[in-house]
């Protein structure tokens, strides 16, 4: 039976790398990087379990992948993202790693595992070739380890350690402060850290994304209600009646989420925006797709386009289409010429030929956001 559990920090929201994207949504073919390098060191090893942290704004999603590693949710710093994923730990070994140290070897790791009886923690290091000044003070470079993860510890000793008020930026750190003992390894400089976007340049293990494209569909429909605003596709439209419903109703742009969740396989509105929250009352719907836009990109996505049909008798559109197409491509950041906006009546049958609501359809393509087209994240289109 292994005694050996993995855990992999992978919940923090990648500040330093991007704007926008989560570096451990960067895609390696189909999977995001988490996915890869859970997957790598599990080809390595037979460990007793994986067990992944999640960002909490990401948690649902990873769960969605369903790829048998026990998912968890993090916390804003390193450390209580660890002492977390410790709770889920039985084994009397842990082995944690960062999932931005994407391409640690197999002999980098069989070696620290192959050392784990010498120490409290068995820690991989590497040498430094430069001249270190500290304080205005050349150091003897001989003295300074630069250090690596994965690190292997004592699971009691590591849970002992982490319960300080103190924070590490390590777990060698932590055990080092409650007098535990060091064992180091040499490690490996192809195990290098992806901290900032510029890191990917020297990164070889990391394949592109594959040129998959992903399209999702969205459709929605809402009843009229008498003296209430209007506003259809970001558009505040000219009524005496607006849209029933817990927000501010607007049909195409609740379409239009659905159609990007779909496409990412990220379920629907009702799941991210549930209307039995009154934090969403009466919530411009613009806002919301917003955060939907945001959330696509930050998981390693690209919208190429959208396509919305407005099925209505009522209220007559025409007058509102190039406003509607300018403020949603604003919002999802694309040229105004990727959306289009169509607009059809049903001839006067049913409830929409009756005057008695709208619906809409809308279809939208994605694909992976590819990191290999870009020297910084900055000139990205």
């Amino acid at each position: 039976m292994p005694d050996l559990t993995l855990i992999l920090l992978s919940a923090g929201n990648s500040t330093r790398f991007s704007p926008f994207l989560k570096k451990q949504w960067l895609r390696v073919g189909d999977d995001p990087l988490w996915l890869f390098v859970a997957k790598r060191l599990n080809s390595y090893y037979n460990f007793s379990k994986t067990i992944i942290t999640a960002n909490r704004d990401d948690l649902n999603y990873k769960k969605r992948f369903l790829s048998g590693f026990e998912i968890v949710e993090g916390a804003k710093s390193r450390q209580e993202s660890l002492k977390n994923a410790l709770l889920n730990v039985q084994t009397e070994y842990v082995l944690v790693s960062d999932v931005a140290r994407a391409c640690v070897s197999k002999d980098m790791l069989e070696k620290i595992i192959k050392h784990k009886n010498r120490a409290d923690i068995i820690v991989p290091y590497l040498n430094v070739n430069d001249t270190v000044v500290y304080k205005d003070s050349t150091i003897c470079r001989d003295d300074v380890k630069l250090i690596q993860t994965p690190q292997l510890s004592k699971t009691k000793v590591l849970k002992k350690a982490l319960n300080q008020k103190r924070l590490f930026t390590d777990d060698s750190s932590a055990i080092k402060s409650i007098n535990g003992d060091v064992f180091f390894v040499k490690g490996d400089e192809c195990a290098k850290k992806i901290t900032y976007f510029t890191d990917l340049e020297s990164i070889r293990c990391l394949n592109a994304p594959s040129n998959r494209v992903f399209i999702g569909s969205g459709f929605d429909v809402h009843p009229f209600e008498d003296n209430k605003p209007m506003y259809l596709g970001g558009v505040h439209i000219k009524s005496k009646f607006g849209f029933k419903a817990h927000s501010d109703g607007d049909v195409a742009l609740h379409a239009l989420i659905d159609a990007l969740l779909g496409a990412i396989g990220c379920g629907d509105i009702g799941e991210l925006f549930p209307d039995s929250d009154e934090a969403y009352k009466d919530l411009d719907s613009k806002l919301m797709l917003k955060k939907v836009v945001a959330f696509v990109k930050s998981v390693g996505f690209e919208i190429n386009n959208v396509d919305i049909t407005i099925i209505a008798q009522t209220p007559k559109i025409s007058s509102y289409k190039k406003l509607m197409q300018t403020t949603i491509a604003s919002i999802l950041q694309i040229e105004p010429i990727f959306v289009n906006i169509k607009a059809t009546t049903t001839e006067q049958l049913g409830f929409i030929g009756r005057n008695e609501g709208v619906a809409v359809k809308a279809s939208t393509s994605l694909n992976y956001f590819n990191w290999r087209d870009y020297e910084n994240i900055d000139s990205r289109k």
